[in-house]
């Protein structure tokens, strides 16, 4: 991390964390943590760690549940066929497969369709609509969209074809505050009701309205074996890991872990984790990025069929397609990068940077905004340029919701939707310089200091990490979005042996007295020169285990450092 970061320390009585960490049997160091998360007595701590599927939510409680199952049990007594719509990220391929792999066990008449990026657009369009009428579908099931598809759904019951919305994307609401639906059988998503679970991402949504069928139809299946898929989509979408979905990832895991299912131990192996223990972090930067390459690059059909494969060469065999999308999509990502960085550079110091270029690559869109706004510090918006229509992505910084912002200008837009950190648009090429002049003011008027905030768990002393304090840490997982690794920090720590290691990464020992521990910043080789210069740093690291053979050692790995003073 930037050393221009403000560094905040969350602070709390020192007899509080000192009874907390007596009543939950944890380090005081933890027991900072655990308060920093909400977590303020000894029971919602338990509640925390103890988080199991026992634990989750009654699925009919979820607004819409009961008439949807309602609906699918007479499609399943009627013999009705059903035309499961998609999406093309990962959050739509894996509620995908779950939808259709539980309802095809229920002995339903199951088709699916994943738009296409580049033909469909976003989102349930009437495209969708044609192609249930041609597969022969009396009834349309979406997962992760559908929630503002009112010309679709209104096409779909024209056309005599029954409609169930699942979704977790911001519904519209009117000018009174209530909500504008689609007119569907039945619209599922968390947004609509209890706030506990609102954040669920569109797998977690799917897998409550299978776990409701589940219910209904004792015996047809184990929605629990479920868990790996969700767990994937609520990875992928970024949504917080708390509740639900910290319970979702948790159990997940575990199944992921397990090797149950052919299409994820093939993506393991192309993805060079084989035999290799997962964890949220490394599924999220490594398996994600391979289900998601397929719809950026081409269709993402497959990766359903990855996921509901049996046969283990199948699997492999989609698996490798991925990969080798994955590294297209790396190649068009840092050409379409480069681009839109020379453009950035120019507009560096405006309150939003808004960047648009003809034949930019779509899929590629929504990463290169977030590498803009890791770079500048800025919400981003990057758009192609396509016969006189512009869309693209949108990513913002914690300050700035990007989705109420695009409401401000939504007479300036064709389309959009989203969350508060993403969304993506459309407009006409014509009015991007209106565009660009309207977020900018709607920027100012919400961001006081855009200057990023390093949030410090705690500061303790260097002889403080432990591994019983590594070990305790791994009782928080998974973590992250929502549920960060803990972050320490320590003051004035001696610099001992700087040196460069691997590929531009600073490894240093760092001394407090007579106390020792090893420590890499990745990434951070060129700050070799301000080590050479400066007797004593402040140190802000996640405390680790390294492993190498049989050894084991603490380590810190560095996220920031600046001279002490």
């Amino acid at each position: 991390m930037k050393s221009s970061f403000k560094w905040q320390v969350q602070r709390t009585n020192a007899e509080y964390v000192d009874y907390i960490s007596r009543e939950a049997s944890v380090t005081p160091a933890l027991a900072q943590v655990l308060i920093n998360r909400g977590l303020k007595t000894p029971e919602d701590i338990a509640v925390f760690l103890g988080q199991s599927v026992e634990n989750m939510s009654d699925p009919f409680s979820l607004s819409g549940v009961s008439r949807a199952v309602e609906v699918l049990s007479e499609a399943r007594a009627s013999g009705k066929r059903i035309m499961v719509h998609g999406d093309y990220d990962a959050d739509g391929v894996t509620a995908t497969s779950i939808m259709v792999d539980a309802l095809r066990r229920l002995g339903l008449d199951v088709a699916y369709f994943i738009p296409s990026r580049f033909v469909h657009g976003y989102g349930f369009n009437p495209p969708a609509v044609a192609h249930a009428r041609e597969v022969g579908a009396g009834l349309i099931l979406t997962v992760d969209c559908g929630v503002s598809a009112f010309e679709a759904t209104s096409e779909a019951r024209a056309s005599g074809i029954d409609v169930i919305i699942t979704d977790h994307h911001e519904p519209l609401v009117d000018e009174g505050g209530k909500f504008l639906l689609p007119d569907a059988l039945a619209v599922i998503n968390p947004k609509l009701c209890s706030p506990s679970i609102s954040m669920l991402a569109g797998a977690g949504v799917a897998f409550k309205l299978i776990h409701a069928l589940a219910i209904k139809f004792p015996g047809a299946f184990d929605p629990l074996e479920y868990l790996d898929l969700a767990a994937l989509g609520t990875l992928a979408d970024s949504v917080p890991l708390t509740g639900e979905n910290r319970t979702i990832v948790k159990e997940g895991m575990v199944l992921l872990n397990s090797g149950q299912r052919p299409g994820i131990s093939a993506l393991r192996d192309v993805a060079g984790l084989g035999g290799k223990e997962l964890k949220a972090m490394r599924v999220l930067f490594t398996i994600v990025p391979r289900i998601n390459a397929a719809g950026r690059v081409d269709d993402a059909s497959g990766v359903v069929e990855l996921m509901l494969a049996r046969d283990p060469e199948v699997a492999a065999r989609v698996a490798e397609d991925l990969n080798r999308m994955n590294a297209e999509r790396q190649k068009i990502e840092e050409g379409v990068f480069q681009e839109a960085f020379a453009q950035a550079d120019e507009k560096r110091g405006r309150s939003a940077i808004v960047l648009s270029g003809e034949g930019w690559h779509e899929g590629v869109l929504g990463i290169v905004a977030s590498r803009i706004v890791e770079r500048f510090g800025r919400p981003t918006f990057v758009l192609t340029e396509t016969e006189g229509e512009a869309r693209g992505s949108a990513r913002s910084i914690p300050q700035f919701d990007i989705y109420n912002g695009l409401m401000r200008c939504s007479d300036c837009l064709v389309s959009f939707g989203g969350h508060r950190q993403a969304a993506g648009l459309s407009l006409e090429a014509g009015r991007l310089s209106e565009f660009d002049e309207r977020i900018c003011a709607a920027v100012d008027e919400s961001v006081e200091d855009y200057t990023p905030v390093l949030n410090l768990d705690a500061t303790i002393p260097l002889r403080d990490v432990s591994f019983k304090l590594v070990e305790e840490i791994g009782m928080l997982e998974p973590f992250g979005y929502g549920n960060p690794e803990p972050l320490f920090g320590c003051r004035e720590l001696e610099v001992v042996s700087p040196r460069i290691v691997g590929r531009n990464h600073l490894k240093m020992t760092l001394r407090s007295r007579n106390c020792s521990v090893d420590s890499i910043g990745f990434g951070m080789g060129q700050r070799m020169e301000e080590i050479q210069d400066t007797f004593a740093v402040d140190a802000a690291f996640v405390a680790t285990i390294n492993e190498w053979g049989d050894r084991r050692t603490l380590q810190l790995n560095l996220k920031a450092f600046r001279p002490s003073t």
